[in-house]
């Protein structure tokens, strides 16, 4: 998401208690039953009342887990998820939450940790989390209050965390960066060493620790042994002419102008990156982990308007790149908007080496209309292992959770669905679906508003997935996970 700005803060009392007694980390003690939500299971007569669960026949949510207190207010917002050994460890913009997701039909809450300073975007290995910070905060702790951008003491950033013990995640270090940490992506390196990928961007000549121009990334470097000693090693330029000026597609959409990168997915097994750089989609050699080299880039000047994510298929032959139309706040799922725009653009790596392209194939968009008081646009997914196919699950906000097969680049069909009905009828309430991951058989959806929600899959064309299993999943750095 990237125009989410928050306006309750927590009070300077309650931060106070915390601070007197280190990391808030909490357990959930009477925690409501997980139970599926009342639903029905077709929309045929239209879009579904306000929290009516509308699904297809073979996509059904098996469990459903609020958000517990300090992350039941409003500006709490659910964001991205990461999975290890059966957990799945949820940002939210006051912090994360670790839930245990053994028995997908009922997760429970193993910890909490108060944090603030959004997005708080997650990636995890071994026994370390890195947590992204984007917004100006005071100082580098679980403590810090926000700060305006022009604060020259402002910090942004990497925190790494201390997670051998899930029920008391241990704060061990920070690393500044440039413009701060919008989202992060784990690379593996080698001899006990792994790398943090840092995408951020908006730079402002007011702004002392994000200055124009911005054309690049930061790499920081882990040693496993010593993560407080992490540092940034590199920030390799991307866009030496600057990239996508910005301006106005035809229909009067204004495309963002490159100032960074959005969202950069690794594969690192085919030493791989794709780039969701605003106004720019790149493909990257990433085998000199610490010299990525762009080899090819696109623009979409006609329909795209926000370059946001990235996801490659099984074989490394095909990238999807989601258009963020109006940063996740807009109802783009509509006649107005139609289906070429908010939507994700399916692109063929043809060519190989540094001579590789990408070619435009086709436009993927839900094809169920949504209020107009629904924020809908393409978001986060991930690909169902499925060998021989190529089938992605993926969240639309309050158009809720999509599965679509592309595996024919020019003909993408989806081919299961369950969303909710518009938090209002009357008003634009943001919500929904921010992302939605397939892990070890299920489908795991963290919601902005509504808190964690598993979904089962039933269908002969992803049947084969539940043989794959993965004890790690980031979903910006995919597993290959076997042949076709």
């Amino acid at each position: 998401m990237s125009d989410v700005r928050r306006t309750h803060r927590l009070s300077r009392a309650f931060l106070a208690a915390v601070a007197a007694s280190g990391l808030f980390v909490s357990g959930v003690v009477g925690a409501p039953a997980v139970t599926a939500e009342p639903e029905r299971t077709s929309a045929a007569d239209g879009i579904p009342g306000v929290d009516e669960i509308v699904h297809s026949p073979n996509l059904r949510q098996i469990a459903h887990l609020p958000k517990q207190p300090p992350f039941d207010h409003a500006d709490a917002v659910g964001t991205d998820i990461a999975f290890t050994g059966g957990h799945a460890i949820v940002g939210n913009y006051d912090g994360f939450v670790i839930y245990d997701v053994r028995i997908p039909f009922r997760p429970r809450i193993v910890s909490q940790v108060l944090c603030p300073g959004g997005q708080n975007d997650v990636s995890v290995h071994g026994d370390l989390l890195f947590l992204s910070t984007d917004y100006p905060r005071s100082n580098d702790s679980c403590t810090s209050e926000p700060v305006p951008g022009s604060t020259p003491a402002a910090w942004e950033g990497i925190k790494i965390f201390d997670i051998s013990d899930l029920s008391a995640p241990r704060y061990v270090s920070s690393i500044r960066t440039e413009c701060g940490s919008h989202t992060n992506s784990f690379v593996p390196g080698k001899r006990g060493t792994v790398y943090i990928y840092v995408s951020s961007y908006s730079p402002a000549p007011q702004l002392p620790n994000c200055q124009p121009p911005h054309d690049k990334i930061s790499i920081i470097e882990v040693s496993l042994r010593a993560p407080e000693r992490a540092k940034v090693v590199a920030t390799p330029v991307l866009f030496p002419d600057g990239g996508n000026a910005g301006g106005t597609n035809p229909d009067g959409t204004r495309r963002a102008p490159t100032t960074g990168c959005h969202d950069l997915t690794a594969y690192p097994t085919k030493d791989l990156m794709a780039g969701a750089c605003m106004g720019d989609g790149v493909l990257i050699d990433i085998k000199d982990r610490l010299r990525p080299r762009v080899i090819e880039r696109v623009q979409d000047n006609v329909n795209f308007a926000f370059w946001h994510s990235a996801t490659f298929n099984n074989e490394g032959t095909k990238v999807v790149f989601t258009d963020e139309l109006g940063g996740g706040g807009l109802a783009t799922c509509n006649e107005t908007f139609g289906p070429t725009r908010g939507a994700d653009g399916i692109y063929d790596i043809v060519g190989r080496g540094d001579h590789r392209k990408l070619k435009f194939r086709s436009y993927f968009k839900i094809p169920r209309h949504q209020a107009d008081t629904e924020n809908c646009v393409a978001h986060n997914g991930s690909l169902i292992p499925v060998r021989g196919r190529d089938i992605m699950v993926q969240s639309w906000y309050q158009g809720g959770i999509s599965v679509w097969d592309f595996t024919d680049s020019a003909n993408p069909k989806e081919i299961a669905y369950w969303e909710r009905g518009p938090l209002s009828e009357t008003e634009r309430v943001g919500g929904g679906s921010w992302s939605a991951y397939y892990y070890n058989g299920f489908i795991y959806s963290s919601d902005l508003t509504k808190g964690l929600d598993v979904l089962s899959i039933h269908d002969p064309r992803t049947a084969r997935a539940r043989a794959v299993r993965y004890d790690e999943f980031n979903p910006q750095s995919q597993p290959h996970y076997g042949r076709r």
